[in-house]
């Protein structure tokens, strides 16, 4: 001390002084076994001081002296003993200078022994029971730090090469044998003496009883592998002593070690210099490497076992304390002098390097801390154990280890086996710890653990169902938290599903902890628990992590691959450790927040934790090359290291089939191979080599049954294929046969023994180069080696000899080697070997033995490619697990909502839910999301709840609620989809609807009738009838019980509420959003979606007329969103609402509303050309609706069509769908019969009329007829649509020679009722071309929908465009079919007022406790459904009765001026249209702008149709239309007619009109009458006069002439008054006068000079005028009775046949009789006889106008009183 103190004083700075001399005055007072505590503690304080403040400069060439000084002399500390309390001060600062040696920067130049001493130190106070528990925790928080260093610095270290390794362990070896020796003597020599009281530093070796020592550390194998592992050249004399001595004693722990076989079979030469068990360690450094003492070596150098730390007790252990340290006062003082072994100078000069510690000193420390782990050794206590596996984790979560072979080896080894075993003791803190290990393990080296890890979920797997009562419950939880952190490990489950579930020998982990999971979140007594909740949490987890996937993969295009960095990257948070702990940054994971930033971000205060020490010392050498070594592997059954699905769906089946054969040969061999051959998975015939692979692979096949089939005499080739399977190269026969031995079970018989190993000795003979003399020598010593075991080992044996010695062993082999002795060491050594481990036969032992051996089976497996373990990056078999996982975790989901009533877990369900939504969505398993669906539907309790009840209970239940929103949510989200679940939801909205919860939007649907255009499809509720008597009303309140009468009283505050509650709910949902979003669903879900709405129909039990209504309208809403593809789902659609429409029997609220469906999309789609034609063929659904219920929707259809064309009008373009209009507007404005060909005939009712197309309706094809114009008729447009129907029938005589046309569709076989109002109407459905009328049976019809119908025809006729060739005639006959109707007012309609159809009253239903609401409003469904039918609205005429004539007159008004200016434009319309045609070359029928056409198509009808109005009993209407008639007769277009067009004009229009007249229109006004006859008359002479030249070139202008007459004769008898008779004769004259000028009388060949028409025409007009000749011509009269008599002649009351030739004919009325005026005059021109007529083609012309029926047989004898001349009469 004094030359120190000198030596500073002359260097001024301790810097200049060698810190070696400096340090030497306190080293040696810490070492002095003098001083008292207080004075070794004060130099403890000063060398820490010197430690703490940085004093020895690390860089100083004697820095690393002076450290392993230090180390030295504070390892081995000597001081006099005070009191316990003083001495373990001391202790403590021991500790603490030990702590900051290693923790500073100069700690960096320990060695590996000083290293391991340090360690050792600490560990003994740790486990110095007799010590407070203080100094105990404090040695324990220091160690943690001192590993947490070690640890961290792991990547600073290069594993050393294997000669190096060699050599670093030698110069390891001498050191501590040399000390060895000496400090052996030195303790026995000084033992004896007894000291003065001392107490000694806990690493001085103190033994006082060293065989007891021994025996407490006996370890087989221990020492005796360090004798193989290194070669003994290295040993030193105190190694072998060491070894001698231990190895003869036995396991006392009952530890045993694996084979050497196994070793050497499987490891390289490094890991040959492993500890037992096939470890990799190549530390035999010694654990508190003072190894002074033997009682050191044998405890530290035997790196299998733990019991070494079983000595720490015993360093205090003697009575007196005294004693104690007295045995070792004096070791280190004689022996270790400062010079000599504290590696001065000179000892560097002697050419020894101190090299700073690295990987041997981890090893070993790594070593005994898993040794510490074993439950099995006796020597370690439950302290211990947990100590070890606290330190463990540190050491774990610091490095990672995967990297470095040597540490590897320990982890596959013994530390998996300690833990898995630790997994069963009962000590919830060893298994909490246990547990944790394992994870630290399996999350970093899975890789390398593939059979540990299938062996440790296994186990988890146990004690989750373990249904021991004992278990306690934290250990279940424990193991499910275990196996949900493990879940959470990105790609975790992916990797057992690939590397086990896809193994054909593993077990289906994946599938099995699935179920197990799911199983398990079920609660069997209803009460939720941690555990179920856990389990749940595991499945929601595999939900999680393939939820990120999928969004990643929506989000980027980037690859799986950086995808799955990026979720490595983001770490999962692992430490759990109280410590602040840390890992190798290099290393993928980051398991703490300790960053390296941080680290370096304090250099100024020393590292306060290990951790951050190991951060400031990285020297730049870390090993990251290392990483994933394995990387590039992958396993054999795979094709390439990322397999595609279909490949592991193949290895699946292939492994189901694997197992039943494996099933089958352990019941019978032959069994199994030949199921196996059968599929295929074994060639037949069999190949003995690959059969023999199978034996040797499969785990599952019982060795005993292997046994047997290959000892069989019939497979003696697979036996020769089963051994060559084996490597048998380099093992020593023992080691070949305890492999051979291990891979079947042998069986007892001699013969068979002997076949098996003569086959095994055979193969190892020959691959082992023979080393004996023959093969039968090999044979002799391998039956030697089992009898050897057998004797050895069994117990049965053991109890009745004692067993064999080593002499006695080579003894019996003595001269069997070909005469000759074996080599005796290799005797010895195959002794030793089965002495010390049994050849354990499979399926014989059980306990630890049996334990041993499943174990090293299970690490040959892992040796074998078998065990290469597939890693994967995140997210790659996401598809395939979520396959397997969906439904056990969707059913775990809607058990856990369903139980939960806490929020946070029903938030967590829900979660789950959209998460699984979201993932299906991603993958498209619509069948997933269905049930997911149908799952959450039920959880709304919308469909279980009754309607009356639902809002309330909805309202009140918010899990209900929360359920709502996320089926709306997820359908809105992921509807795409959605197959089968949106049956579920239209339940739910149908339920919605029923219980008025949906919003008003919802239910209010476009309306044609009502004024806002809107009508609801739900109906208000009536207030109780006030008519009800107060007596009922008691009795009510008597009867009813108490809950009812609250329930009278309107609802609770609470309930509407909860009504307001669930209507917001609603609100959120946005349920129209899938209505209006259904616009982007994929067509497959939108026809789901249309199919579940279809479905809805009313039944008895489930839906009613209501809630058809309301899916209909949903349905069409849909329909008109997805526009752009409507033609896609159009079929459909039309087949629904022609179920609805044509097949209803009566009109009811869905009928109308199918009706109203069908308008509304016909008028949004026309536009779309795609569809348009097929959308207007379907209005023909509405024309084979049965006409009494289309009669009850004809206002609607009304309102709609016009609606309709004022929209699309542009938009028809062809003549078959402008004949489905006209026709629909014909049907419900004029009450006309829908067209035969459209009703439905009987056999198409009983199929289901709605796969009929609109196409299959026979449709009638314009263009066939008018290309061929093969009639004869003048007016095409009558025949057009009957030409292909006419139908016979008995009364048809003949139409074709009959003259008649038959025109109109109507089937013979129709309703022939006539309406009495109607006289003209004959009972006959043909129709007269020559009448006025169309001849239609007009049905009633609604005043309204006539109004309406006529404003859309004035719509069409008003604006040219819309006039086309394709309508114009289908237009004309419409305005014509409503002229009928409006006749008179719609006479038909008024008739029969009283039974009148819209009967205000039948509209409204009547209800418990409503009245009647005015109008045509709606009631409504009250709570109960009873009620099924809503009647439709009805159409009230009431109201509008005084309005009806008005309106009539206005509607026939309308219709003159619309057939008037049609009349007027016609020609232009024509010839524009010719014109048009003749540009555009276009196809198709010719337009021809000539008279006749027009005449034909346009004109004559249009005039026929003015010429009706003539006949209308209102006077205003009548004068209008003779005004209109007469303006267009004599228009001035018409003059290009020719003669015979003149003609038919007389006979269609003016004849039928004068007929027509001559009835009783009007009975009340008989002056008004009058006046229209006088006009009428006028009119014909004004024609006639004005076109005669024309008609002079007919040939029948005779016959038309005298008909002329005939009507002046009616006429003049026709009226009451004088106007008549005054303007008759006027007229006439007029005629007369004009035709005599014209000369059309005057015939030169006569004698008179007149013509014989000049004759006929007086006899004629002689008849009614006698005296008019005489005024006009008195110098012409002839007498002409010899004409009559000729007449006379010929008449007879007989019936004439029509096909007689009849010039001329006169009212059918009149037949002969006695009362005739005239009887001569019926048919003047009937006979032969033709007088002054030129010759005429016959037949002239049937004259119809005469007739107002349609009768093909024109004149019949007899009377007839529907004739319309009878009143004439």
């Amino acid at each position: 001390y004094n030359q120190l103190t000198s030596l500073y004083h002359c260097r001024c700075k301790l810097p200049n002084i060698e810190p070696n001399i400096f340090l030497r005055p306190f080293l040696e007072v810490v070492r002095s076994e003098d001083t008292t505590g207080p004075i070794t503690g004060l130099a403890l304080t000063s060398v820490n001081k010197f430690l703490s403040f940085g004093l020895i400069d690390a860089n100083h060439e004697t820095a690393a002296e002076a450290i392993e000084n230090m180390a030295d002399a504070v390892t081995h500390a000597r001081f006099v003993g005070t009191d316990p309390a003083s001495d373990e001060v001391v202790l403590m600062k021991i500790i603490q200078v030990l702590r900051s040696l290693l923790l500073t920067p100069v700690g960096a130049h320990l060695t590996n022994e000083s290293v391991c001493e340090i360690m050792q130190s600490c560990f003994r106070i740790c486990f110095e029971m007799r010590l407070s528990e203080l100094l105990r925790k404090s040695a324990e928080h220091t160690l943690v730090d001192m590993v947490q260093l070690l640890f961290s610095r792991l990547p600073q270290f290069k594993e050393e090469a294997k000669s190096y390794v060699g050599a670093n362990m030698k110069k390891l070896k001498m050191r501590a044998g040399g000390m060895s020796e000496s400090s052996k003597w030195k303790k026995q020599k000084r033992s004896p003496r007894p000291p003065h009281r001392m107490v000694r530093s806990p690493s001085g070796q103190m033994d006082p009883n060293p065989s007891s020592s021994l025996s407490n550390n006996n370890l087989a194998g221990g020492v005796l592998f360090i004798e193989q592992g290194l070669s003994t050249s290295n040993l030193t004399a105190s190694d072998s002593a060491g070894s001698s001595i231990s190895s003869p004693t036995t396991t006392d722990s009952g530890l045993d070690t694996c084979s050497k076989a196994t070793s050497r079979e499987d490891l390289s030469d490094l890991e040959q210099c492993s500890s037992s068990a096939n470890t990799l360690s190549t530390a035999t450094t010694l654990l508190g490497t003072e190894p002074h003492s033997q009682d050191a070596q044998g405890r530290q150098s035997e790196p299998a076992q733990s019991t070494s730390v079983e000595s720490i007790p015993e360093v205090l252990e003697d009575k007196d304390i005294a004693e104690q340290s007295d045995s070792t006062s004096v070791h280190d003082m004689d022996y270790v002098n400062p010079r000599g072994v504290r590696f001065t100078q000179s000892t560097q000069r002697d050419g020894v390097s101190l090299i700073p510690y690295g990987l041997p000193c981890l090893r070993e420390l790594f070593r005994f801390l898993i040794s510490l782990t074993n439950p099995h050794d006796r020597h370690n206590t439950d302290a211990m154990m947990h100590m070890g596996l606290q330190l463990l984790t540190v050491a774990l979560e610091s490095a990672h280890i995967a990297n470095y072979q040597s540490l590897l080896g320990l982890v596959k080894d013994e530390l998996c086996r300690h833990l898995l075993q630790l997994l069963s003791v009962e000590r919830m803190n060893l298994y909490a710890s246990s547990i944790r290990v394992c994870f630290l393990l399996f999350e970093s080296m899975r890789v390398h653990l593939k059979f540990q890890l299938e062996m440790y979920l296994k186990k988890l797997m146990d004690i989750i169902t373990s249904e021991n009562v004992k278990m306690p419950y934290e250990m279940k939880e424990m193991a499910l938290e275990a196996l949900v952190q493990l879940w959470r490990i990105p790609s975790f489950v992916t990797e057992l599903y690939i590397n086990y579930d896809c193994d054909f020998y593993c077990s289906n982990l994946f599938e099995d902890l699935t179920k197990l999971l799911s199983k398990n979140a079920f609660p069997v007594s209803g009460q939720l628990y941690t555990t179920h909740l856990l389990s749940l949490e595991a499945l929601l987890t595999v939900i999680n992590s393939t939820e990120a996937n999928c969004q990643a993969k929506v989000l980027s295009s980037t690859t799986q691959q950086d995808q799955s960095d990026a979720l490595l990257a983001k770490g999962e948070g692992l430490t759990e450790s109280g410590t602040e702990t840390g890992t190798d940054l290099n290393s993928l994971r980051s398991t703490n927040s300790v960053t390296l930033s941080q680290a370096e971000s304090a250099p100024a205060c020393p590292p306060t934790s290990g951790y951050l020490m190991a951060e400031k010392m990285k020297l730049g050498r870390q090993d990251q090359g290392d990483n994933d070594k394995r990387g590039s592997k992958k396993p054999q059954r795979f094709s390439s290291s990322l397999p595609d699905s279909q490949e592991l769906m193949d290895i699946k089946t292939k492994k189901k089939l694997l197992i039943t054969g494996t099933e089958q040969f352990n019941q019978k061999p032959k069994k199994g191979i030949q199921f196996l051959q059968e599929k295929g998975l074994l060639s037949s015939p069999m190949d003995t080599n690959q059969v023999a692979q199978w034996l040797r692979e499969n785990p599952r096949l019982d060795k005993k049954m292997i046994g047997e089939y290959i000892s069989d005499r019939k497979n003696m080739e697979l036996l020769d294929s089963f051994v060559n399977t084996f490597v048998f190269q380099g093992l020593r026969i023992d080691e070949a046969l305890r492999l051979y031995l291990e891979a079947f079970r042998l069986p007892g018989e001699a013969p068979v023994i002997q076949r098996l190993l003569e086959t095994f000795t055979d193969n190892w003979h020959k691959v082992n180069g023979s080393p004996f003399m023959s093969n039968d020598a090999g044979f002799a010593l391998a039956y030697a080696v089992i009898m050897l075991n057998t004797d050895q080992h069994n117990h049965n044996v053991r109890k009745q000899n004692i067993p064999m010695t080593v002499e006695q062993f080579k003894k019996n082999l003595k001269g069997v080697n070909g005469n000759k002795d074996f080599d005796q060491d290799m005797l010895e050594d195959i002794y030793n070997a089965i002495r010390n481990e049994e050849i354990v036969m499979p399926d014989e032992q059980t306990g630890l033995v049996k334990e041993n051996y499943v174990w090293s089976v299970l690490l040959h497996r892992s040796a074998t490619p078998e065990g290469v373990y597939l890693h994967l990056p995140p997210g790659s078999y996401d598809h395939d697990l979520f396959t397997m996982t969906w439904g056990p975790t969707i059913a775990a989901l809607s058990y856990v909502f369903d139980k939960s009533l806490d929020d946070s877990i029903i938030q967590k369900a829900i979660t789950g839910y959209r998460k699984c939504a979201m993932i299906a969505a991603h993958y498209g398993f619509s069948d997933v999301f269905d049930n997911l669906i149908i799952s959450l539907c039920k959880f709304t309790t919308l469909s279980n709840e009754s309607v009356e009840n639902l809002p309330t209970v909805f309202g009140s239940n918010g899990k209900a609620q929360t359920a709502a929103k996320t089926v709306f949510d997820l359908a809105h989200r992921h509807g795409n989809i959605l197959r089968e679940g949106w049956k579920n939801i239209m339940d739910s909205m149908l339920q919605l609807f029923r219980a008025e919860l949906l919003p008003k939007v919802m239910v209010e649907v476009e309306d044609f009738v009502e004024p806002n255009g809107k009508i609801s499809l739900q109906r208000e509720e009536m207030p109780s009838n006030r008519g009800e008597s107060a007596v009922l009303s008691f009795v009510n309140w008597l009867t009813l019980s108490g809950a009812e009468q609250s329930g009278l009283r309107g609802p609770s505050t609470e309930n509407q509420e909860a009504k307001q509650t669930a209507i917001l709910c609603i609100k959120q949902c946005d349920p129209e959003k899938l209505i209006t979003e259904s616009k982007f669903l994929q067509l497959e879900s939108l026809q789901e979606l249309m199919k579940a709405l279809i479905s809805v129909t009313p039944d008895e039990e489930t839906y009613d007329e209501e809630d058809a209504a309301f899916a209909l309208e949903m349905l069409l809403r849909i329909v008109l969103e997805n526009r752009d593809r409507v033609s896609l789902v159009w079929q459909t659609v039309r087949d629904h609402l022609c179920h609805f429409c044509v097949h209803a029997n009566e009109s009811c609220f869905l009928v109308e509303r199918a009706v109203v469906g069908i308008l509304r999309l016909a008028i949004r789609l026309l536009r779309r050309e795609d569809i348009s034609s097929q959308v207007l063929l379907s209005l023909r659904l509405l024309l084979m609706m049965k006409p009494h219920v289309l009669a009850r929707v004809s206002r609607e259809v009304a309102y709609g069509l016009h609606e309709l064309l004022k929209t699309n009008a542009a938009n028809i373009h062809c003549t078959d769908d402008w004949y489905t209009l006209f026709s629909l507007l014909e049907c419900i404005g004029a009450g006309m019969k829908p067209p035969a060909s459209f009703q439905l005939t009987s056999t198409t009712t009983d199929n289901d009329t709605g796969a009929q197309s609109d196409s299959e309706l026979s449709s009638h094809h314009t263009s066939e007829l008018s290309l061929d114009r093969g009639y004869t008729s003048d007016s095409e447009v009558y025949t057009e649509y009957s030409k292909t129907r006419i139908s016979r029938s008995t009364t048809d005589v003949d139409v074709a020679s009959s003259g008649w046309l038959v025109v109109g569709k109507d089937d013979l076989d129709m309703n022939k009722t006539t309406l009495p109002s109607s006289k003209a109407q004959l009972n006959h459905p043909l129709v007269n071309q020559y009448s006025l009328t169309l001849g239609q049976d007009l049905g009633q019809h609604d005043t309204k929908s006539l109004i309406k119908c006529v404003e859309t025809l004035s719509f069409i006729v008003r604006d040219a465009a819309h006039v086309t060739p394709d309508n114009f005639e289908l237009c004309v006959r419409s305005i014509r079919v409503f002229v009928e109707a409006s006749l008179n007012g719609g006479y038909r309609s008024h008739d029969k007022k009283k039974t009148h159809k819209y009967d205000s009253k039948s509209r409204l239903r009547k209800k418990a406790g409503g009245r009647e609401k005015e109008g045509a409003s709606n009631t409504r469904r009250g709570s109960s459904r009873a009620s099924t039918q809503r009647p439709p609205r009805s159409h009230s005429d009431e109201d509008e009765d005084e309005g009806v004539p008005a309106s009539y007159h206005t509607v026939s008004l309308q219709l003159l001026d619309l057939m008037h200016t049609l009349h007027t434009r016609a020609a232009n319309i024509y010839s524009s249209w010719a014109e048009e045609q003749r540009h555009l070359q276009a196809p198709g029928r010719k337009i021809e702008a000539n008279s006749e056409t027009l005449w034909t198509s346009c004109w004559c009808p249009l005039l026929q149709g003015i010429a009706w109005l003539c006949c209308d009993a209102r006077r205003q209407v009548r004068m209008q239309a003779l005004t209109y008639l007469q303006r267009a007769l004599l228009v001035h277009d018409l003059q290009t007619l020719d003669a015979s067009e003149w003609e038919s004009c007389f006979n269609k229009v003016l004849f039928p009109l004068l007929t027509k007249l001559l009835d009783n229109i009007s009975p009340a006004d008989v002056g008004g009458m009058e006046e229209t006859r006088m006009r009428g008359c006028t009119l014909l002479s004004k024609v006639f006069l004005q076109h005669l030249s024309p008609l002079l070139s007919l040939p029948t202008f005779a016959a038309l002439w005298l008909t002329i007459l005939d009507f002046m004769d009616k006429y003049m008898h026709a009226g009451s008054s004088d106007l008549l008779l005054e303007a008759i004769p006027e007229s006439l004259k007029n005629m007369l006068l004009v035709m005599d000028t014209a000369g059309i009388f005057h015939s030169a060949d006569s004698r008179t000079g007149y013509s014989d028409l000049w004759e006929i025409t007086w006899e004629r007009i002689v008849c009614f005028l006698p005296h008019l000749r005489e005024e006009l011509f008195k110098q012409t009269v002839i007498p002409g009775e010899t004409l009559v008599i000729i007449f006379v002649s010929t008449l007879d009351p007989v019936i004439i046949p029509p096909s007689m030739p009849v010039p001329l004919s006169t009212s059918p009325g009149q037949a002969p009789s006695p009362s005739s005026q005239s009887p001569l005059i019926l048919q003047p021109l009937a006979s032969p006889l033709q007088v002054g007529v030129p010759p005429m083609s016959l037949p002239i012309i049937l004259n119809p106008a005469l007739i107002e029926a349609t009768s093909p047989v024109p004149l019949l004898s007899g009377p007839r009183p529907t004739s319309p001349s009878d009143e004439v009469k």
